[in-house]
């Protein structure tokens, strides 16, 4: 008995929302210590699970036990030319449920938004990514080019269990791989009910994480004393805290600004971006913090007991270079902190930059506008890192395109790392359907 009837192939845009539900109940949380992190290895085979219901062999690379990462192939109808990477991270960063809305690891839908820590830090991305890779293997789409999927592990903590050790250890996943698509691009700035801006990006500031001692001498707390390691680093963590640096205009942000002041029919003055920058509203903060080297205290720790002055004390400081100022910025920092304050480095993984410009921008841009005619990509830099840094060691050309039509009024910077991170449910569909355009013909 034979029918007629063709099983139905589930709408990539319906199915990229159950998807990122799923992800985001896997809690996946990164402390940036092995010991109290949670590990990657069940979201790494829930995403080598669903690939491999369409027939796509990914294997699961595990750094330390349960540090998991992901990593597939794509064959392309064209093996001769050049393949393009695409990752996301499926590490997500701490929280504290009572300070939420929605529980972080809830995955609910509600109000129009997908909530869960990870929705758009990155496990959305991981989502897109997942429902146009299983929609091309139920109807037999294939793509221009070799396309490599890698799902990876650490990324909030410096990578180092994650795409930097894939890099080190398993460079052969990544042969031919010219051109490579990450976080966090692709998302937009809405000028007028017409117009958006969507932001590629094409630099991010390098990553300098520092730890400060100072040794003094251990005393009573009752007695004057003129050696107290935690005055020494309290004075010398209030003066980085405070210092702002000087104003560097890179190429990269200086085309952003120059277009930005373009479309908004103002004057762009180099030497006083304030109020150019001001009018950006909520993306203000992350690209003013593209326009200098920064330095931000993080943690402090000093002492044993309430009245006993102790020997030394430890601060750290979350330091994001520019562009070729990593050694400058380093510079600054030993003057600011003066000669009784010693530097150690936690991590330094160097900025990024690239152009604006060549095929897969290109495509970027074809894909954006034809699903929102009021697109106009421009390149912007990130005042974070990503995985790209490891990827770079290869010599591959990172951009970050992560598309996402966004409302005019959602601070989309605030959520990373913030309370009540969530995704709009149509700009998740939205950027599944632009990926799937940039991906068939990239």
């Amino acid at each position: 008995m034979s029918s007629d009837t063709t099983p139905s192939v589930p709408a990539p845009t319906d199915e990229v929302v159950d998807l990122c539900s799923d992800l985001l109940r896997i809690d996946t949380t990164n402390t940036g210590d092995n010991a109290t992190s949670v590990g990657e290895r069940r979201a790494a085979e829930y995403v080598a699970g669903r690939l491999a219901e369409v027939g796509v062999d990914a294997q699961i690379y595990e750094s330390a036990p349960g540090r998991a990462n992901v990593v597939a192939r794509i064959p392309g109808t064209d093996p001769g030319r050049g393949a393009l990477l695409v990752h996301g991270h499926l590490d997500v960063v701490p929280f504290d449920a009572s300070e939420w809305s929605v529980h972080p690891l809830s995955g609910e839908v509600a109000g129009g938004y997908l909530w869960g820590r990870g929705a758009i830090d990155m496990k959305d991305f991981d989502a897109m990514v997942l429902a146009v890779v299983r929609h091309w293997q139920r109807t037999g789409v294939r793509p221009a080019r070799d396309i490599v999927l890698a799902f990876t592990a650490d990324e909030e903590a410096g990578s180092e269990y994650g795409a930097h050790w894939l890099v080190q250890e398993h460079p052969e996943l990544f042969e031919g791989c010219t051109e490579a698509i990450g976080e966090v691009g692709g998302f937009s700035y809405t000028i007028d009910p017409a117009r958006r801006l969507y932001l590629i990006e094409t630099a991010e500031k390098g990553l300098d994480w520092m730890r400060l001692r100072v040794t003094g001498r251990p005393g009573h707390g009752s007695m004057v004393h003129d050696d107290n390691a935690v005055t020494k680093l309290a004075e010398a963590v209030a003066r980085v805290g405070s210092h702002r640096f000087p104003l560097v205009l890179t190429d990269t942000v200086r085309t952003f600004l120059t277009e930005t002041a373009d479309v908004l029919g103002m004057e762009f003055d180099p030497e006083h971006p304030e109020p150019l920058i001001a009018r950006l509203g909520p993306i203000a903060n992350m690209i003013g913090a593209t326009l200098r080297n920064t330095a931000n205290p993080t943690r402090f720790e000093a002492g044993y007991k309430d009245n006993v002055i102790p020997g030394r004390a430890v601060a750290t400081l979350d330091c994001r270079s520019l562009p070729g100022q990593s050694e400058l910025l380093e510079a600054q920092l030993r003057e600011l902190v003066g000669p009784d304050v010693d530097i150690e480095y936690i991590h330094r993984q160097p900025a990024l930059e690239t152009t604006f410009d060549g095929a897969l921008v290109d495509g970027m841009s074809r894909a954006l506008l034809a699903e929102d005619p009021g697109a106009r990509p421009v390149p912007y830099m990130l005042s974070g890192g990503t995985d790209a840094k490891a990827f770079d060691r290869l010599g591959i050309r990172c951009f970050g395109f992560v598309p996402l039509r966004l409302p005019a009024d959602l601070n989309f910077s605030a959520l990373f790392h913030g309370i009540d991170e969530r995704v709009p449910v149509d700009g998740l569909q939205f950027g599944v359907r632009v990926l799937d355009r940039f991906l068939r013909d990239a």
